[in-house]
């Protein structure tokens, strides 16, 4: 029977390992339907911003109070999954607390996972009331209505019953392990502050009961992490794993130098080169020209789109947005949850036609983003800075409104009518060069 079990266990891993590993290819593909830039450079630097960004939270203790939860949990989720180690080796082996031999370092390393747990349940707690009692403004925003909202709490469940799961399972096993003459495989070991707590629950239970309890809550907690990890591709809590190389290959400039787009570039370089010949065919009649910024997820780097999927939704960069505090439409955690809905769109596009994209009629521009959103921006970089994964919603935005001003020619109004007496008079006034000093002479 214990076979069977063993069995059992092997399949459902193998299944909840297969079906992650096949989303990760497709958020990779996804990843790399953007174009490429270079992120190689400064190693030393980059390695740095991850040290102390995605693994050291730096950037989170801005504000202390969700900060200092976020650690826990943080730290709580990594800890206490060093355990699921032995789950597996339990599970496939048919053995029982198989790191036992340890000894005083198990009981440390068990007593330190059952204080992580408590701690991750209260705080836990804490996320759900300001998300649900509380109603801090910046999780009631209109792109938070719906899935968005409801994934945040399912996250939190999870966690509650995961986290619940092992101090039950841990509480049935202390009380089995000191039963009169002893209970199968259950011998003493590991120490356990929180459950010894709950232990008492069992007494005046048969120990089959107990028992029963115990290994249901193994395969429940086990199972449940599975569940977790694959519905992590479908949640924001994918930054989880995708704030490592976000942290890492974000944009090192200082904030607020801008890139040159490469197009415009050579367009330049060409114009002011007295040998060019401006109407010379081109070398390769067939290339696709290039467009000037972006109208779709294709036309966003890499690092743009993986922006996108590292996302956590906290909404600290809308709530520091000055055009979003003052009523705008623009909200820049919707640019990226705009973002990452139109890469998930096109992905399953390819999918559903063999690994080819088909034209859809549909664009990231005007169906998800609007030129409202977009000319809302001030580029103030306030919600790059506060962003905890160092992500980027101005890029996109820049790269938007280059294409609507270099291909569409649909500038607001008054850009338009600084960008014509800049190329009519040099300046963005009306006024042209011959007429700049008449102030000086005027009474």
């Amino acid at each position: 029977m214990s076979y069977l079990d063993n069995i059992l266990f092997a399949v459902i891993l193998i299944i909840g390992a297969g079906y992650f590993t096949n989303n990760v290819k497709k958020l990779i593909r996804n990843i790399k339907l953007g174009q490429d830039v270079n992120r190689n450079d400064n190693s030393s630097e980059r390695w740095k911003n991850m040290a102390m960004i995605a693994l050291g939270q730096s950037k989170m203790i801005k504000r202390p109070i969700a900060g200092i939860l976020h650690i826990i949990v943080y730290v709580g989720f990594i800890i206490i999954n060093i355990e699921v180690l032995e789950i597996v080796i339990d599970g496939l082996f048919g053995t029982h607390r198989v790191f036992s031999f340890l000894g005083t370092a198990y009981n440390v390393l068990i007593g330190s996972f059952e204080i992580l747990a408590f701690l991750v349940l209260v705080a836990v707690i804490v996320f759900w009331m300001r998300r649900n009692v509380i109603k801090l403004k910046r999780f009631m925003n209109s792109e938070m209505n719906g899935f968005p909202k409801n994934d945040g709490n399912i996250i939190l469940y999870f966690e509650v019953i995961l986290m619940s799961l092992f101090l039950i399972m841990n509480a049935a096993d202390l009380h089995l392990q000191f039963v009169d003459g002893g209970y199968g495989h259950y011998h003493q070991a590991g120490s356990f502050p929180i459950s010894q707590f709950i232990a008492p629950i069992f007494n005046g239970m048969s120990n089959n009961l107990v028992f029963l309890i115990e290994r249901g809550a193994w395969w429940l907690h086990i199972s449940g992490i599975l569940v977790f990890l694959n519905y992590l591709y479908f949640s924001k809590h994918l930054h989880i794993l995708l704030a490592f190389p976000n942290t890492y290959f974000a944009d090192l400039n200082a904030k607020g130098k801008l890139d040159n787009l490469e197009s415009v570039t050579n367009e330049v370089k060409m114009m002011m080169d007295p040998t060019a010949d401006p109407f010379a065919a081109p070398s390769n009649p067939d290339a696709v020209p290039a467009k000037f910024g972006a109208s779709d997820v294709q036309d966003l780097n890499w690092v743009q789109l993986l922006n996108a999927y590292t996302c956590t939704e906290c909404g600290r960069c809308t709530s520091s947005c000055p055009a979003n505090q003052t009523g705008k439409k623009l909200s820049p955690r919707k640019i990226m949850m705009d973002t990452r809905d139109r890469l998930e769109e096109v992905g399953k596009n390819i999918d559903a036609n063999k690994g080819v994209f088909i034209d859809d009629g549909k664009s990231l521009l005007n169906d998800f983003i609007t030129p409202e959103e977009l000319w809302a921006c001030t580029s103030c970089n306030a919600c790059v800075e506060e962003c905890p994964v160092n992500i980027s919603p101005l890029s996109i935005i820049m790269d938007m409104r280059r294409y609507l001003v270099m291909e569409q020619s649909a500038a607001p109004m008054e850009l338009n009518a600084m960008m014509t007496n800049i190329e009519n008079n040099g300046a963005p006034w009306q006024y042209n060069q011959m007429d700049r000093l008449n102030w000086k002479s005027e009474d």
